[in-house]
């Protein structure tokens, strides 16, 4: 037979409204009553239908996750398992679930975040990108629901919270340390123009160009996908210059291994005849050969804070609204030379 609230309740000797507040972890009972309702529980084995609390308290103790495009893509690149690590040591840590949402086109993304928000599926969401043009994010501005972006929105920042890194002072930092070392043939290799991200780190690279002084040369300004092709494909449109840039900065860790297969099967030696420096500092810029140097961005501590700022947002609908910036760092290896 099976063991019920009020079983709980005749051992601990209190109400069994006081084991449903005890469960409900309510501040109004003491921890005394707690230790004792919470020890009664576990010598019973006697185990709270989560589901049936849920659907009383009008939440599901689950958090959305919308990711930019279909999982198989997605996870090709470290970047998002490791964002994906920081959200779930977060939920886990608020225990919540997580409700992982992806589509092969942006109409598929849209219709599935819909049934997620308007089938009270989920009590807030993470979006794990920011688009210029987003109907996602518009939709969710329009909902009653709690939404937290990893990524600063392009519009109307103010009114959204958000977790990002200052990536136009990354963009800058990684082109400026190429320039000390004497480069200036300098190459940006980066994602989509539909993303924040790219923009960002592309303005941060034109200002420190600018601000050395060096021609700006359209021509080495490459954007394919995040992935290891998207790498292969910009750097053989560099390659095909008359006048070969000595130096590159790729916005992404994968898209860099691209880039060092592609030179390494050529014959061009990494930094003697060209250096590189990318972003993200996820596990195969350590183990590429040679080892990138590489923009540390705390990928885990988006996703960490991403959760921290969401629950906040859904625990008190008054709560203020969030720009968190985590802080980024250059890791030095063995892919850049002086000129």
């Amino acid at each position: 037979m099976s063991v019920t609230i009020k079983d709980v309740a005749n051992l601990a000797k209190v109400a069994p409204s006081t084991v449903s507040r005890v469960i409900a972890n309510s501040s109004r009972i003491s921890e005394k009553t707690k230790q004792r309702v919470r020890a009664a529980m576990e010598e019973l084995g006697y185990h709270p239908n989560i589901i049936a609390r849920n659907l009383a308290n009008k939440t599901t103790e689950a958090i959305g996750i919308v990711m930019p495009s279909s999982a198989g893509n997605v996870f090709q690149n470290p970047f998002f398992p490791e964002v994906l690590r920081g959200i779930s040591t977060g939920a886990h840590e608020k225990k919540r679930a997580i409700y992982m949402s992806t589509g092969e086109a942006e109409s598929e993304i849209l219709r599935e975040v819909m049934q997620m928000v308007q089938g009270r599926r989920v009590d807030g969401l993470i979006l794990l990108y920011s688009k210029i043009d987003d109907p996602v994010l518009a939709y969710l501005k329009e909902q009653n629901i709690p939404f937290v972006v990893v990524g600063k929105p392009f519009k109307d920042s103010e009114y959204i919270t958000y977790v990002d890194n200052d990536n136009f002072k990354a963009g800058k930092e990684a082109t400026e340390y190429l320039i000390e070392l004497g480069h200036n043939r300098i190459a940006f290799i980066g994602g989509s123009l539909d993303l924040v991200v790219t923009i960002d780190r592309l303005t941060g690279y034109d200002k420190a160009i600018q601000g050395a002084g060096i021609p700006y040369r359209s021509e080495y300004v490459i954007h394919e996908e995040f992935l290891q092709e998207g790498g292969k494909e910009a750097v053989c449109e560099l390659l095909s210059l008359e006048e070969r840039p000595t130096a590159l900065v790729v916005a992404d860790d994968l898209m860099a291994l691209g880039v060092l297969n592609t030179l390494d099967a050529i014959g061009i030696s990494v930094p003697e005849d060209m250096s590189i420096i990318s972003f993200n500092n996820v596990l195969i810029a350590e183990m590429a050969r040679p080892a990138l140097t590489s923009i540390d961005i705390n990928i885990f501590e988006l996703g960490y804070q991403a959760v921290r700022s969401l629950t906040k947002k859904i625990e008190a609908s008054s709560q203020p609204i969030e720009s968190i910036r985590i802080p980024h760092s250059i890791v030095t290896r063995q892919s850049c030379k002086k000129r």
